[in-house]
């Protein structure tokens, strides 16, 4: 298999984002003044956990492309718990969740809290496990602390360009970030766009992230299909979700329209449900080439759960001139 590559791309940013970016800039230059060998270890720390998200892992290439012909397009979108500081049983989920990639046939992944710990990096474990293509983006903490978390999409169909990132605007917090990771993906079926994200807790950074991220996608869209998954931290009844329900598709729905269908829950000590919400979907913003949704599910691994959310699963078929 061959090695990802380490590549720095600018990532799209809203002006809040960019402000808060020019402060924590001027804060490195005047600590680089100081000298970082003078600098205190906690300090050192903090500024590589501040870092800008921008560097990703790129692979464009799966080991073999084993699917020529324009067909179905299984595409999975699961958050897979890091889990910090405990990482509990971290391979062994990981494992489990390359056994039903493979027993679903998946072609496109759209991952949440991919880690990487000082023992194990997730995106590199998985691409190899499963020969796939992808590009990794770190979105918080940092390797020099011994953990971060990203995002990644991962294909069995070659990667084209570099690929989009961007930081979804919040609070000016250089510790936390929400972004939106996005890469064209050439299928047999001609080329289409994949983001995968991870949007925030609070109700109107939530909101405002999602809106966001609905007005950029279209803007680079150009009439091509764009499939967006993610742990979208807002249930279905919520004001976001409903609004962008009305210019993308929710794939779960075309298909089960009506029933609770949690992807998530709390719960107390001693079992009993605390919440239960949908917090994890894919949506399809329609364009070329013309996909219908032939077939969707929630998913559980088959050898234990791979993560605290319950994977979605979509089956895409093509949909041709007169059909």
């Amino acid at each position: 298999m061959t090695k990802a590559s380490e590549v720095h791309i600018s990532s799209t940013d809203n002006a809040e984002i960019r402000h808060c970016q020019r402060v924590w800039s001027a804060v490195g230059r005047f600590l680089a003044k100081i000298g970082h060998d003078r600098l205190p270890q906690f300090v050192k720390i903090a500024m590589s956990v501040a870092e800008p998200a921008g560097w990703i892992s790129l692979r464009n290439q799966p080991d073999q492309i084993s699917v020529k012909e324009c067909g179905v397009l299984t595409v999975l979108s699961a958050n897979l718990w890091h889990d910090w500081p405990r990482y509990k049983n971290l391979e062994m989920r990981l494992e489990s969740f390359a056994r039903l990639v493979q027993s679903e046939s998946v072609d496109l992944l759209l991952l949440q809290e991919v880690a990487r710990t000082r023992f194990l990096h997730a995106d590199q474990w998985l691409a190899q496990r499963l020969q796939m293509a992808y590009v990794y983006s770190r979105a918080n903490g940092s390797e020099k602390i011994g953990f971060e978390e990203g995002l990644g999409v991962f294909s069995r169909f070659p990667l084209k360009r570099l690929p989009h990132l961007r930081h979804m605007g919040s609070k000016c917090n250089p510790f936390v970030r929400r972004l939106a990771l996005g890469v064209e993906v050439d299928t047999p079926c001609g080329e289409i766009l994949a983001f995968s994200t991870h949007l925030a807790l609070p109700r109107r950074q939530n909101d405002r992230q999602l809106r966001e991220l609905h007005q950029w996608i279209s803007q680079m869209a150009e009439n091509r299909s764009v499939i967006i998954g993610g742990d979208f931290n807002a249930p279905e009844h919520t004001g976001q979700i409903k609004h962008v329900r009305s210019y993308w598709q929710d794939t779960y729905r075309e298909i089960h329209q009506h029933g609770h269908a949690a992807t998530h829950e709390l719960r107390w000590p001693w079992g009993g449900v605390i919440l239960s919400h949908r917090l994890d979907y894919i949506f399809l913003q329609p364009g070329y080439p013309a996909w219908q949704v032939v077939d969707v599910h929630h998913a559980d691994a088959p050898g234990g759960p791979h993560s605290d959310h319950r994977a979605v699963l979509v089956r895409l078929a093509p949909l041709h001139k007169g059909d």
